[in-house]
């Protein structure tokens, strides 16, 4: 797992396992501890969606549940409407410092400090 470097890799996907790793090797809690710990993390931020409330964390995004009402879909094969139930769904918004590291990776000028606005 690479933290902190580019990736080159970028089908990558991190799992809970690497996420223990990375704060077992970063912060010095025992493998234990630090697999507890980001449970800890991912249950209180999935209590507070549960509840409908905003998970928000800076320099990092948020995380929300909307509501979408009861709506009319179609099956594509056969053309048969069919109801689509009420539900929540989550959304996660990321900030915009987490959208200008996403694409300052993709910068070949080395400068990815100073992103330029999107045009």
């Amino acid at each position: 797992m690479m933290w902190g470097r580019a990736m080159t890799d970028q089908s990558k996907t991190v799992t809970r396992v690497d996420l223990c790793e990375a704060v077992y090797q970063k912060v010095g809690l025992s493998r234990t501890e630090s697999s507890a710990f980001v449970e800890l993390v991912l249950k209180e931020i999935t209590d507070c969606l549960e509840k409908g409330e905003t998970v928000k964390l800076s320099s990092f995004g948020s995380f929300m549940v909307r509501k979408k009402g009861q709506r009319i879909g179609r099956n594509p094969k056969t053309g048969t409407e069919v109801p689509i139930s009420p539900r929540r769904v989550m959304v996660f918004k990321p900030s915009a410092i987490l959208k200008q590291r996403i694409n300052s990776q993709h910068r070949t000028n080395g400068d990815a400090t100073k992103a330029q606005p999107e045009a």
